[in-house]
């Protein structure tokens, strides 16, 4: 302590830092993991089915699940365990492929919605919520009765021509926000064309704002392929799917077959639980990286 009142003092001790957030709080990490596991054992699934999954042994009809069949057999005696890899297959297939088909037209219709005059612009967003106040099962229902008996093919068509419109509004407010930059303006003075204005230019601005609509879309597209199946709308019984296993639903309940509804239903819903988190966790962190900007 000096006369006047002070003390002198060192270099004070550096504060001991605080400790790091856990960097996968708020992340879907389980519902990654999950999703992968399915996928990754759907894909491979000649690794892990133990039996044929389209051979029926009417011998073992509606068994219950056993060391043989570890998750039983359906009315037709065929294998739930390597049916379920086997379905998800193809039904993990109709909701990516769907989901590629709508995020085409989305942004094909979007972009030229959102450089056309206005008009034209007009034009494609009144034909646009025409079209979404149309119940989208309905739609799907009508374009698939036009085509005639479904097949993994035509109905991926079907939802896909049917999913598109909430994505094209999006990004043809984005392509609207973007159409005046310089950068547009240039591409276009040196002689560039829709497309490559839409490649080099828009998409990569714009890519990240759809990207959670179309994880969700193929949420949707697996819902609308079961629902159909479980209609008697959708693919036939000997296409496996998981929607097409819940089509037995019906039989399964007055026989009191609990595992044909069960184990396909858990494996659904936790597929889709997983796309939602994963749909969910894309949104808040483009909402995030917007309040920064």
């Amino acid at each position: 302590m000096s006369a006047d009142g002070f003390r002198i003092v060192g270099m004070q001790p550096t504060p001991p830092k605080a400790h790091k957030k856990n960097r996968l709080r708020g992340k879907p990490v389980i519902s990654a993991a999950l999703l992968f596991l399915i996928v990754f054992g759907c894909m491979f699934a000649e690794l892990l089915m133990t039996k044929d999954p389209t051979y029926m042994d009417l011998a073992h009809s509606r068994l219950p699940p056993d060391g043989e069949f570890l998750f039983g057999a359906d009315t037709m005696g065929r294998d739930l365990f390597s049916m379920i890899w086997y379905g998800g297959r193809i039904s993990l297939a109709i909701g990516f492929l769907s989901m590629a088909i709508s995020a085409v037209i989305a942004v094909v219709v979007g972009t030229a919605s959102g450089l056309a005059p206005k008009a034209a612009d007009a034009a494609l967003m009144r034909l646009t919520e025409i079209l979404l106040s149309i119940p989208n099962l309905l739609l799907v229902i009508l374009l698939q009765a036009i085509l005639g008996k479904a097949n993994v093919l035509s109905l991926s068509v079907v939802i896909g021509v049917t999913s598109w419109l909430s994505i094209a509004k999006v990004v043809r407010t984005e392509v609207q926000t973007l159409r005046g930059s310089e950068f547009i303006l240039a591409s276009r003075a040196m002689g560039g064309g829709f497309v490559h204005v839409l490649r080099r230019h828009l998409a990569p601005n714009f890519f990240p704002s759809i990207m959670f609509m179309m994880v969700m879309n193929v949420r949707s597209a697996m819902i609308a392929e079961s629902t159909l199946s479980f209609m008697g709308l959708g693919l036939p019984v000997n296409v496996i799917t998981w929607g097409s296993m819940l089509s037995l639903a019906q039989n399964a309940l007055i026989s009191g077959a609990w595992w044909m509804i069960l184990i396909p239903g858990l494996f659904l819903i936790t597929t889709l639980v997983c796309i939602t988190n994963l749909g969910n966790y894309l949104r808040k962190s483009l909402n995030k990286g917007q309040r920064n900007l």
